[in-house]
């Protein structure tokens, strides 16, 4: 093996200088501490849970079920229906149990009739929402599959706007909830769905309620989502998916919810809603819904993002 160029004497010397060099001047200005990283959390009076999730066990037990939710620590509810009441009688029920339905489900009538609608609203009012919410379209009912022909969504674009102009005079915020059908093409082109009930009607009329487990089904990123409809983006749908691509717990599956809030600002969202929309079908009992709440809950009452 060759000799090293360098000396014995040159190692000593290195050595003792490296104390020298590492330490820091008298007199220089500490280096500054690197950022800590930020961290958000979802506030925990904006956290809901979709009343569908428990639809089996709020018949079993309307009372008891609601003071369960409350007793997890919602606030807030979304009503898909009012479980067999009037709105006077749910709205007692829930003030019975603390909880307050910021939200409903309500589907908008097709054919269009206002006088309808109109009748939706008072109630929506009657229940103490803010929002209230379309929550499905997308199958031809001819053929029970995935509507295809735009001329569909351009009309439903128009009653909806229509619908959002109702609400609006009524006090409410009008929003429109996804499955995965919207994201289908129309016309064997390139636009989906969604892209013309987005494009179609009023930001100022219609908010969108992005359904996160339905949307990564239809393959639409949320965080795509989001930096298309800045602002628009009011409510999400918290609802996880399994490796198979079937429903979980938040936070039991595949879905990077954290990722997501990231831009919960810029999307305009103030409502994180808990679903899960198998919670009480069998196999599953339906107790097993007020486990994927308490479940929901928690998970993003501790997420750190």
């Amino acid at each position: 093996m060759p000799s090293s160029p360098v000396s014995r004497r040159n190692l000593l010397g290195a050595a003792a200088a490296a104390p020298l060099l590492a330490a820091p001047l008298i007199g220089a200005a500490p280096a500054a501490a690197a950022p800590a990283h930020r961290q958000s959390r979802v506030p925990l009076d904006r956290i809901s849970v979709q009343l569908y999730t428990l639809r089996d066990q709020l018949g079993i037990d309307l009372a008891a079920s609601l003071a369960e939710l409350r007793a997890i620590g919602y606030t807030r509810v979304e009503h898909a229906g009012f479980v067999g009441r009037t709105a006077a009688q749910f709205r007692a029920a829930l003030d019975a149990a603390g909880l307050k339905a910021t939200s409903g489900h309500v589907a908008i009538p097709q054919p269009w009739d206002a006088t309808a609608w109109q009748r939706a609203l008072d109630d929506a009012n009657i229940v103490g929402n803010h929002f209230i919410v379309h929550p499905f379209f997308g199958i031809d009912s001819a053929t029970g599959q995935p509507i295809r022909d735009g001329a569909k969504y351009h009309a439903l674009a128009r009653d909806l706007n229509r619908a959002g102009a109702l609400a609006r005079r009524a006090g409410l915020d009008f929003g429109y909830h996804n499955h995965q059908l919207e994201f289908v093409r129309q016309d064997g082109g390139s636009r989906t769905g969604y892209d013309i009930l987005t494009a179609e009607t009023d930001p100022d009329l219609v908010h969108l309620e992005v359904d996160l487990f339905w949307a990564w089904r239809g393959t639409a990123d949320p965080v795509d989502l989001i930096q298309r409809h800045r602002g628009r983006i009011r409510q999400v749908h918290v609802k996880d998916m399994d490796t198979a691509a079937a429903f979980a717990d938040p936070g039991g599956g595949l879905i990077d919810f954290g990722r997501i809030f990231e831009h919960a600002k810029e999307a305009g969202l103030v409502e994180y809603i808990v679903e899960r929309d198998d919670a009480g079908t069998p196999p599953r009992t339906p107790a097993a819904a007020l486990t994927t709440a308490r479940n929901g809950y928690r998970y993003l009452a501790d997420l750190r993002f």
